[in-house]
């Protein structure tokens, strides 16, 4: 049994306080991940909308997809998709995310859950994505996406 002197004491409360800390910082991120968290939620939310302006000011003018079956596509493909709703979204979510900041770029990886329908039919999915953002002008635009459909 540790005999409880001074310097135990000190050390048992400094390791609960940065316990306590560690916890207060998994709770609230910090703005720059509050700001990109922000800016994914409004794309899923123009894409959930058909809202192909809004998504244009999410993206890169050389923003690409790589979905889920390996196709590649560009901003104009994703635009007219989203403009066109088909498929037709009732939900485009993501969570569990993980966030990692690197200066003016970041990497996203997380799960997307949609619901809607396509070609009539309706469908229901999950993808694990990657999504890689970059900050101009204290804004954060998504460049590039990776989405891999989940069983």
């Amino acid at each position: 049994m540790p005999r409880w002197n001074g310097t135990t004491g000190r050390r048992w409360l400094l390791a609960m306080l940065m316990g306590i800390a560690a916890t207060a910082a998994a709770v609230e991120p910090d703005p720059a991940t509050r700001q990109l968290l922000k800016a994914e939620a409004d794309a899923c939310q123009a894409f959930e909308a058909g809202n192909a302006d809004a998504l244009r000011r999410a993206l890169t003018a050389d923003f690409t997809l790589v979905d889920s079956r390996g196709s590649v596509t560009n901003l104009e493909q994703n635009l007219a998709e989203v403009a066109a709703r088909e498929p037709f979204y009732e939900e485009f979510r993501n969570h569990d995310q993980q966030v990692r900041l690197y200066g003016d770029t970041a990497l996203i990886v997380g799960i997307t859950s949609v619901r809607g329908r396509a070609g009539g039919e309706p469908f229901a999915a999950n993808f694990r994505y990657t999504d890689t953002w970059i900050r101009r002008g204290g804004k954060w635009l998504l460049a590039a996406s990776h989405a891999s459909r989940l069983p």
